[in-house]
This record gives structure tokens, sequence and C-alpha cells, in this order.
């Protein structure tokens, strides 16, 4: 092919991708625009250009405690995410390097719990969380999301496929012990696995919605999926102020998804070749 044809191609491929950079981002931009609007000015007809009723729509919210929501968000996921994290972290380095009785049982038994939708066991989980009187707290927010099946499995097939067992063997001849060798040794290889990980949980517990909604009851502890629908009702349904709500609790994700993506395509490719 000769460089003018290289260069067309280049060039189709470049409009392709900016036709579809466009449309997925419209969307959000959409969003956006619609948060600056005036309630009744939403059922004109799709707005393109910004409004000028921004400060009420932010007065709207921050009059509904949603600062206190935001919070209760960010500790809840920050603490499952992490938690996630380094319990699946572990599990996996555990299942993937060590060699102990049962290992091919216990990993397939926790494999099968994937297959088991969560809605399923919501009705035992409730009663489960009652019985340990720790109902309309954070507690069954947290504790129980760390136990990821799904979290296991990926870093077990990451660490296997990329972590040789040449190198943990010369971090043992060195004097490490194995939490010193998965710390110092293991976690510098697996990065790009982790940052996926943390980011790919940090995105489904912050949209949770389900789980806060069975288990809270006082408003004060709501987080952002359930404020949603308390905002904008004293005296009509506040679209917009909701809207602008929506807007705001999407800048954790999208940053973190901006600042990490380099990693999480890294971690997505190696996973789905070396997996």
């Amino acid at each position: 092919m000769d460089s003018k044809g290289f260069r067309l191609n280049r060039a189709i491929i470049y409009i392709f991708l900016l036709a579809m950079s466009v449309v997925s981002i419209f969307p959000f931009y959409i969003m956006v625009i619609m948060s600056t609007h005036l309630n009744e000015e939403l059922f004109t007809g799709i707005k393109l250009l910004p409004g000028n009723y921004l400060l009420q729509n932010f007065h709207t919210i921050l009059s509904t405690n949603f600062l206190l929501y935001y919070k209760n968000s960010i500790i809840v996921t920050l603490s499952s995410t992490i938690g996630i994290v380094v319990i699946s972290t572990i599990t996996g380095f555990a299942f993937a390097k060590m060699r102990f009785k049962g290992r091919s049982v216990l990993f397939y038994f926790i494999l099968g719990t994937i297959m088991v939708p969560s809605q399923v066991g919501l009705v035992g989980f409730i009663i489960e969380m009652k019985w340990f009187g720790i109902n309309n707290t954070f507690i069954p927010l947290i504790v129980p999301a760390m136990a990821s099946a799904f979290g296991v499995f990926w870093m077990k097939q990451y660490i296997s496929s990329s972590v040789p067992d040449e190198l943990l063997e010369a971090a043992n001849m060195d004097g490490c012990g194995v939490m010193r060798t998965l710390i110092s040794v293991v976690v510098p290889v697996i990065k790009p696995a982790l940052i996926t990980l943390f980011l790919l949980f940090f995105l489904w517990m912050w949209n949770d919605y389900l789980t806060p909604l069975v288990i809270l009851n006082d408003q004060k502890l709501y987080t952002i999926p359930l404020s949603i629908s308390i905002i904008g009702q004293l005296h009509r349904t506040d679209y917009a102020a909701r809207i602008l709500c929506l807007t705001l609790a999407t800048i954790p994700i999208l940053t973190l998804f901006a600042s990490g993506s380099k990693y999480l395509i890294k971690g997505m490719i190696s996973g789905s070749i070396k997996g």
C-alpha cells in the first residue's frame, strides 16, 4: 500500500474514532447542560446551550444534605473497594502460588458462587444482618462486599500468568517471608491488575442502589444513589436538581478512570491474553 492510501485509511479511522467519541460524550454533555436549566424548561425539548439556573439547582441539592450523602458514598465505596483489593490479592496469591490440601475444591467452590445472583440471597442477607444487629449501619455495605469471588478469580489468574515461580524462589532464597514476598515482589508486578480491580469495584460500589435500599433506613446514612430519589421533592419533583446530582456523582468516576485508564487498559489486555 502506498503512502497516500495509508494516510487515507488512517484519516478514515480517525474520523470514525472521533464520531464514536462524540456519540459517547454527547449524553454526558446533555446531562451537564440540563443541570443548568429550570425544571420546567426540561420539558420543552433537548437543551444544547447552558441555562442560568445552575446556582439555584445547587442551592436545592445543598439544602437536602447532599454533601453528607456524598461523604457517605465516599466512605462506603473507598472502604469496601480497598478491602476487596487487599483480600482478593492475598487470596488470589494463595490460590496461584501456594500448594495446600483442598486448594482446587475450595477455588472452584468460590468460583461457583459467581453463578449465584446476589438477589437470590437478599432476604437471607437482610435477616442475617438484623440478627447481628448491624442493620441500618455501613457495616453490611462494606464488610460482606470484601468477599468478592470475582476479585479472587481475577487476581489468581493474573498472578498465575504474570508472576514466575523463579521470582518467588529468588525472594525466598533472600530470606523473604510470605507477606514480604507478596508486598515487595508480587505487588509491583501486578500493579495494572490492582488498579483495574480497584476501578471496576469502585464503579460498582459507587453505583450500588439495591443493597443500601434494603439496609439503610436513616436518611443521614443514605448514599448518593438513594439520595437522588429524595432530592427536589419538597413541593414538586425537581428533575433538574436531580440531574445536577447525577452530574456531580460522576466526577469521582471520571477522575479515577481518566487517571488510571492506562493501567485499566493494560490490566484488561493482560488479563484477557494471559488469563
